[in-house]
């Protein structure tokens, strides 16, 4: 009886920390004059905690293991829902693909571009051209 109650404490635990963090993020998120979604403040939050070693991973691991382990079928709800908006996608669908493929370019360029300067590369040279 003690090992499932310290079984079910972990879990419960993991799950009380994770949803404070979502909470205090939310809370954060709904002061700052930008929006940001909470969520994402929630797990810097988490993020900052742990990396800082605050809070021990072990207290967390249960509950985090358990979710990524069902994480596609997390995602199930959200690709029904899009399906009630076939036709507007269907409809917008050149737009929707044109952004996705010239912001990704953006980003690769945008990644490589600092790539070579933090790496002290000049754009255009070759390795034992920038020495």
């Amino acid at each position: 009886m003690r090992r499932a109650l310290s079984f079910i404490w972990r879990y419960l635990r993991a799950f009380i920390i994770i949803y404070l963090c979502l909470y205090a993020g939310n809370g954060i998120a709904s002061l700052l004059p930008v929006a940001i979604p909470g969520s994402i403040i929630g797990m810097l939050l988490l993020f900052a905690l742990l990396a800082s070693q605050i809070m021990p991973v072990e207290w967390v691991r249960p509950g985090s293991h358990l979710l990524i382990r069902y994480m596609a079928l997390l995602f199930v709800p959200i690709s029904v829902g899009i399906m009630n908006y076939t036709q507007v996608l269907s409809a917008q669908f050149g737009p929707i693909v044109i952004s996705c493929v010239v912001s990704t370019f953006v980003v690769l360029l945008t990644v490589g571009l600092i790539s070579h300067r933090l790496h002290g590369i000049t754009a255009g040279l070759t390795e034992a051209e920038n020495e």
